[in-house]
């Protein structure tokens, strides 16, 4: 679908249900991991892109003085009070929603009565963070129509909390800070101990493809939150064997790591050498980009998903195949996108390659049992208002 399409089922689905067109019309992307896998909670680093595909959050003003959201692709809808922290049980969707509203509330940002409508055109459950443009869309909405001046750092937050807290997902910031502060035509490489967030230029010849397995994950109901507690098991350990004081994993360099991973207990060993790996793998492929090697910061992208399988083992083997495909195939790179068990791969390849190797891709992807769905994926704008306050 379409940008201006979305916006526009947005505004029509809103009036037909509340009678009257929206006043504040929100917009926030999704985004794609390129490297910097299960990094942000470990304050690493990011290499990563808002995305052509987000979610479109629409507000009027209610006589009532309650919540009122209708999801519009599902046809389902919700009330609650600002003020309730407790979750809801029987729709996930709303908790992301409904965090972002408590915590504005305890922030002395109150809305009072209001009608909440929302689409997207993110496939749910395909590792391009839909919860996180949901999030972000209905916190960028509620400040504009309060006209309150909460920074976007702080928005992520918010953002992060709803999603620990009401979803029930302990995940770092770097969905949010895709969807916030993504940039036409370029990635951003975030750092998440300085929070620091700069624009990466990559050559125009490249392309990158999301190949959505059509295997939804849940993360909540995933490993993710077991995997981030054995990153800090590992903090742990790795603390009893240097000198100086480990807090994360982000504080051992990857060569003084490799010295001394035998120390440590197995599964330790494995989750940490995934992340400070990883961590590695977005300097090295900082370089490869302002150099123009692009065929070798794609090989980064392969030697990511490799330790996804060996030490994080959070992929799955629908992600395995295709990632396979696009390698047999001639794709410069390609990984899981996200948390893992599921969801989606990002490909990179070339201007000049990209359609043959889109149809060549899916068709071994078919022979090998899969039916997975392919999109070129165009670095884009971070969250905006479309229509706001005059």
């Amino acid at each position: 679908m379409s940008y201006q399409k979305l916006v526009e089922e947005t505004i029509l689905g809103h009036k037909k249900i509340y009678g009257c067109e929206p006043s504040i019309i929100s917009y926030a992307p999704g985004r794609i991991e390129v490297l910097g896998n299960h990094t942000d909670y470990n304050l690493g680093t990011t290499l990563s892109a808002a995305i052509n595909m987000g979610i479109c959050f629409a507000i009027s003003k209610s006589k009532k003085n309650e919540i009122n959201v209708n999801a519009l692709d599902f046809n389902e809808s919700v009330i609650f009070d600002p003020k309730d922290s407790k979750k809801i049980n029987h729709i996930n969707w709303a908790n992301f929603i409904k965090g972002v509203f408590y915590y504005f509330y305890k922030l002395n940002v109150k809305t009072g009565g209001l009608n909440c409508s929302f689409s997207g055109s993110i496939p749910m459950g395909s590792g391009l963070s839909s919860s996180a443009a949901l999030e972000v869309a209905t916190c960028f909405a509620i400040q504009e129509y309060c006209k309150s001046s909460i920074d976007l750092k702080k928005i992520a937050e918010i953002s992060q909390q709803a999603e620990q807290n009401f979803a029930g997902c302990n995940c770092g910031l770097l969905d949010q800070y895709s969807s916030i502060y993504g940039i036409n035509s370029a990635l951003i490489h975030s750092d998440f101990m300085t929070h620091e967030i700069k624009t990466v230029h990559i050559s125009k010849k490249a392309i990158f493809l999301m190949i959505n397995s059509n295997t939804t994950h849940e993360l909540s109901e995933s490993p993710y939150n077991e995997r981030r507690k054995s990153c800090y098991q590992a903090v742990k350990e790795l603390d009893k064997i240097f000198d100086k004081k480990i807090n994360y994993l982000r504080d051992v360099p990857y060569k003084d790591f490799k010295k001394n991973k035998d120390q440590l207990q197995n599964l330790a060993s494995r989750r940490a050498e995934h992340v400070v790996g990883e961590i590695e793998r977005v300097k090295l492929g900082l370089n490869h980009i302002e150099n123009n090697r692009l065929t070798d910061f794609g090989s980064l992208l392969f030697e990511s998903h490799e330790s996804s399988i060996k030490n994080f083992e959070n992929s799955c083997k629908e992600l395995d195949i295709i990632v396979d495909c696009a390698k047999d195939k001639g794709a410069l790179g390609a990984r899981l996108s996200g948390g893992g068990w599921g969801g989606s791969v990002v490909v990179l390849t070339t201007v000049d390659k990209v359609k043959k190797l889109s149809s060549e891709i899916l068709e071994n992807c078919k022979i090998k049992g899969l039916n997975p769905s392919i999109s070129q994926i165009i670095p884009s704008t971070g969250a905006q208002i479309l229509k706001g306050n005059k």
